[in-house]
């Protein structure tokens, strides 16, 4: 995990420091392949190029987000959008996370992919990669 990841989590008031520690711990775990750096100030972690997953603080709290999550199939990851398909999960505590599922929604992130890297060069039309 990047440098900067770690301090971007440890300057999240304590509470989200927590989760966020751990979910960046199980995601470059699962995703040991994946480049992960602070892309539009929040951690993100890439696959060739790609956005597949990141995490930011919000206001209902830390949003874990599937670029291509509307794909998944699964009730847990909401759906916020219809022209991308980014679904997402918020924490408020570290209890909250279930890795099981969080591992594998991020096998469904490796193998459902939209091209979200080549979305300006397609004048914001996404297609299918995997």
């Amino acid at each position: 995990m990047q440098t900067e990841i770690t301090t971007y989590n440890n300057a999240l008031p304590a509470e989200y420091a927590a989760i966020s520690a751990r979910l960046a711990e199980i995601i470059s775990g699962e995703l040991r392949d994946a480049e992960s750096k602070i892309w539009h100030a929040h951690p993100v972690w890439f696959l060739d190029g790609n956005p597949i997953v990141g995490y930011s603080k919000q206001k209902p709290g830390l949003r874990l987000m599937f670029w291509s999550g509307a794909d998944f199939g699964e009730d847990a990851l909401d759906v916020i959008g219809a022209k991308f398909k980014d679904a997402s999960i918020f924490y408020n505590s570290v209890e909250e996370i279930d890795e099981t599922a969080l591992k594998r929604w991020l096998r469904s992130a490796r193998e459902i992919q939209w091209d979200y890297k080549n979305l300006i060069k397609r004048k914001g039309k996404l297609e299918r990669l995997n």
